[in-house]
């Protein structure tokens, strides 16, 4: 049991990597690797290193190179009279490394070195793999500090991984930017924690440096500060770590500086494209502070975070733990999933386009894995135990149903509706055959 306990994240990767072997990386299924949104997150790289051209001319080329009329998806915009790639360059730099390998093993294989070629994705896909073990790895750390046992955290770990959409998209979208913002987020929330627990340079300076990479990954995921009162589990423990930034002035200052270092390489991106250090890539895309969409975010059939991962309901029981033994870290959680809720609900298509269940909520998984284990440490029973860890094996399974029926369009990837949802709703008699869904298609 203890080597299992040890390897359990070996095992997960080992998993995903036979899984993504099997879909992605055969007969071609390669060039379905890098798509949609990823498009626009992974070509910096070939941008920078292989054709030195951020406004991004090679796209038709490739376009027509490795056709794909499933995914055709034009990441650039107009800004300033220049093409622009519309999407933070924060993904890019954490995939640099696997950029670095597919193009040396391409060019010692004698491949073709146009940063698409078969091995530039599987190394993209691999790049999503290690960045969610890395994040289990923190995830692992970050639970062991509420008395989880090691078999609950391994049970949560893996609960995470195939219970959720973080499945789909590790091995079906690994270049989209969820994964990564996963990874450093868990690191960001972990570090944190320890900050709050005891104070010192190298917590903060770790911190800042993640943080610069979480905000030039997603912006709006800078919203993770907001967490701090909740991750110092006590109303002292928070002022005592604003007093210690506030007695370390060149320290603070020292930590500004590396964050706003990393985030300034976007302007410097838009300076070298356009002339100007700021643009909006986004144009009319923005979020309706007025009229945000929390009710659909959360329970439409179109895209609802509990209909499609409906592991994040059961995790609620946490709360209730929560409520109990810490009033403090209740309502600054419940401040903060809120604040989060809100944001997310604003943004002008709340369903975030297509997409397998709410995809911006797997950064925020730590706090769902967090929840099902306070959940489960509330249960005080073993038979109640053993009921909520059949729920969750419940779950897993219908999770994996799902993300077929997504891979199939069976659940289609935007117009899903309560009528479409029940007519295919686990109909695993169904998968492989002619799709019941299929006007939507049309």
């Amino acid at each position: 049991m203890k080597i299992f306990n040890r390897l359990i994240i070996p095992l997960i990767a080992a998993i995903l990597i036979v899984c993504s072997s099997n879909i992605q990386w055969s007969k071609g299924n390669w060039n379905n690797i890098v798509k949609a949104d990823g498009k626009g997150y992974y070509a910096y790289l070939p941008a920078v290193f292989i054709y030195n051209d951020l406004n991004f001319s090679f796209f038709d080329s490739i376009e027509k190179k490795y056709p794909n009329p499933h995914i055709y998806y034009d990441y650039r915009v107009e800004a300033e009279g220049k093409k622009v790639n519309k999407y933070f360059t924060g993904t890019a730099l954490a995939m640099l490394p696997f950029f670095i390998v597919a193009h040396v093993a391409t060019l010692i294989s004698g491949g073709e070195v146009d940063g698409y070629y078969r091995i530039y994705p599987i190394m993209i896909n691999l790049a999503a793999i290690i960045y969610l073990c890395i994040g289990l790895f923190y995830l692992r750390k970050f639970l062991s500090r509420y008395e989880a046992s090691t078999g609950l955290i391994n049970f949560t770990l893996v609960a995470i991984t195939f219970a959720t959409n973080v499945f789909y998209y590790t091995v079906c979208e690994p270049a989209m930017s969820h994964i990564y913002s996963f990874a450093f987020i868990t690191m960001f929330v972990y570090y944190l924690s320890l900050f709050f627990n005891s104070p010192g340079a190298s917590y903060f300076l770790i911190l800042a440096l993640v943080f610069g990479i979480i905000v030039l990954i997603r912006p709006i995921n800078g919203l993770i500060l907001f967490i701090a009162p909740f991750i110092a589990g006590e109303k002292n423990k928070l002022l005592d770590g604003f007093r210690y930034l506030k007695n370390q002035l060149r320290l603070t200052v020292l930590g500004i500086g590396i964050s706003m270092a990393i985030i300034t390489i976007q302007t410097v991106i838009y300076k070298i494209q356009t002339g100007s250090f700021w643009i909006d890539s986004y144009g009319a895309e923005t979020f309706n502070w007025i009229v945000p969409h929390p009710i659909d975010f959360l329970i439409s059939y179109k895209k609802g975070l509990f209909v499609y991962t409906p592991l994040a309901i059961l995790s609620l029981l946490g709360l209730y733990r929560l409520a109990k033994q810490n009033k403090f870290q209740f309502y600054s959680l419940t401040v903060f999933l809120s604040m989060v809720l809100y944001v997310l609900s604003s943004w002008w298509s709340w369903w975030y386009g297509g997409s397998f269940s709410s995809r911006v909520s797997i950064e925020y998984y730590a706090i769902l894995a967090l929840l099902i284990c306070l959940s489960y440490q509330q249960l005080k029973t073993k038979w109640i135990r053993n009921l909520y860890s059949s729920l969750i094996v419940c779950l897993l399974l219908v999770c994996q149903i799902q993300t077929y029926q997504y891979r199939y369009y069976i659940i289609h990837w935007e117009k899903m509706d309560k009528e479409h949802y029940w007519r295919v709703f686990l109909r695993i008699d169904k998968l492989g055959k002619d799709n019941p869904n299929s006007d939507l298609l049309e």
